[in-house]
């Protein structure tokens, strides 16, 4: 598994996220929430639902705006910026629910998750064939419809779609979500594999056993707030995580 310099707090933050709240109307869904996330980590975001483990990804990525706090890519600010120039500066979000382009081809699909790079049609095959290696069920379906495809193929095809914005970063919501125990676990293998190759990973997904296995660190979220965080050895180990969220 690919491991971050031992000296990682002496390393310039990828994403840095302080104070930040964000509200659905007049609900607050975010309060205060504060993460980083370090060149070359997978950092886990746990919790039960409603906590706003998904709410904060659609807050980084620009879908939500943030009502307080900043938020910084590489030492950007980022808070108000249109979704489109977030991608631009290497944050992909793969949402829950894979939400592909269900009357349009796999290779339809990837060539849309690069829409905003604008890369020539060279490029694009390029990066096409580059996600065929991660995934190679998609390249043998790269003419099928996607709406035809199977639930764990769908959620291949969402994070491929990600990756082709080609991402320092890259946001996963749930990516185990109605999934047979076997797809999860060569899910989780590719997605290994990703980071492997040095994109940082957020991971928010509420299968902690398989998130703490996959993450360097992670963050406890509860009604809105950061409760908890710490290594990945550190929260398995916790009383507290073990019985909410690993079974005892």
């Amino acid at each position: 598994m690919h491991s971050p310099s031992t000296d990682l707090c002496t390393t310039p933050p990828l994403l840095e996220v302080e104070g930040v709240s964000a509200f659905y109307g007049r609900t607050q869904a975010l309060r205060g929430v504060s993460l980083v996330v370090h060149p070359g980590e997978v950092v886990a975001v746990l919790g039960s639902n409603g906590t706003g483990k998904s709410t904060l990804l659609r807050t980084i990525s620009g879908l939500l705006p943030a009502r307080t706090g900043t938020m910084r890519m590489l030492g950007r600010p980022i808070r108000g910026l249109h979704p489109k120039v977030i991608v631009r500066l290497g944050i992909a979000h793969c949402p829950e629910g894979r939400k592909v382009f269900p009357f349009m081809t796999v290779r339809e699909n990837l060539r849309l998750g690069a829409y905003t790079l604008g890369l020539s049609s060279r490029d694009l095959d390029h990066d096409v064939e580059a996600v065929y290696e991660f995934f190679p069920k998609l390249g043998e379906r790269a003419r099928q419809v996607a709406g035809t495809l199977s639930g764990g193929e769908q959620q291949m095809l969402a994070v491929g779609r990600a990756l082709m914005a080609r991402p320092k970063l890259l946001l996963l919501d749930e990516p185990s979500l109605g999934l047979a125990p076997l797809i999860v676990r060569d899910l989780f293998a590719i997605i290994r594999g990703i980071n492997a190759r040095g994109t940082a990973i957020l991971l928010v997904e509420q299968n902690a056993y398989q998130a703490l296995h996959l993450a360097h660190r992670g963050y406890v979220m509860e009604t809105g707030r950061v409760v908890l965080e710490g290594s990945r050895e550190s929260l398995r180990d916790n009383a507290k995580v073990r019985a909410a969220y690993l079974g005892g």
